[in-house]
């Protein structure tokens, strides 16, 4: 922070000029807020995720490490671009604050693309075609579609695509942090359903065994999920998406796909 003026005024002037070049060269100002370099560093990726969002993003139980779907191929990007990746974990709801304030370069935690978040944001190419889904409790038969959500309680995390898709469904969203509080709250009958990635359920039920919840219905069209810049960074996103280009050429993108999720997910 700038010291307050009475404060300021008593400084020497050549303390003065020598605070103004290191503001200067530090990047201060109003750059931190909209300008800047297109990265923190010209060797270093920021990447932001949320690290609780599996199969994405996620921590191993072993090894506690870092990783997900979203991950390795954020690291994979990193590595065709020459860039050391730095990964820093945040709840979705404070994702697109970071990135506006220039705390990183880019998300990789399943950004859906849409129209208002196109005219906000950049986006690379997409590197997930999904679909999103009702999620209900096993023993509840009452949502067939997207319309039967209206007037139940949807718990979502308030800035993602689904919390969007619910509101307009005409559900009452109850605010979470992430899928995991939210499949918590829906077992513990605090609310009706959640909306969500079919790839995100099925890798719970796979991992957890839990058979209390089930896909209610499908969403259509499906869904596409790319890497989120800020929209002064067209130079950081040309390079990007020549990165995934090159990894859907020699296969990487759909051998990590394969990985987490037996199939091709990466579309075309």
């Amino acid at each position: 922070m700038n010291p307050e003026p009475t404060v300021r005024n008593r400084l020497p002037l050549t303390v003065a000029l020598a605070t103004a070049l290191l503001l200067t060269s530090c990047g201060g100002g109003s750059d931190d807020a909209g300008g800047g370099s297109a990265s923190g560093s010209d060797d270093v990726l920021r990447v932001a995720t949320e690290g609780t969002y599996a199969p994405f993003s996620f921590h191993d139980p072993g090894s506690n490490e870092l990783t997900g779907y979203d991950v390795e191929v954020a690291k994979a990007v990193g590595a065709k671009l020459g860039k050391k990746v730095e990964f820093s974990e945040t709840q979705f709801d404070s994702i697109f604050a970071g990135l506006e304030s220039d705390r990183y370069d880019v998300i990789a935690n399943q950004v859906t693309i849409t129209p208002e978040r196109q005219a906000k944001y950049l986006f690379s190419a997409p590197y997930t075609v999904s679909t999103g889904v009702v999620v209900t409790r096993a023993d509840d038969d009452s949502v067939h579609s997207l319309a039967d959500v209206k007037g139940k309680r949807s718990a979502q995390s308030t800035t993602s695509s689904f919390a969007e898709v619910a509101t307009q469904a005409g559900a009452q969203v109850e605010p979470v942090e992430g899928f995991t509080q939210a499949i918590t709250l829906l077992k513990q009958k605090r609310v009706d359903v959640t909306i969500n990635d079919n790839l995100a359920l099925l890798e719970y039920q796979k991992t957890t065994g839990d058979k209390d919840v089930k896909i209610a219905a499908k969403i259509d069209p499906p869904s596409e999920q790319a890497l989120a810049f800020r929209k002064n960074e067209a130079d950081l996103q040309t390079q990007v998406d020549g990165a995934l280009q090159a990894l859907r050429a020699d296969g990487t993108l759909a051998r990590i796909s394969e990985k987490y999720f037996g199939e091709d997910v990466s579309g075309e």
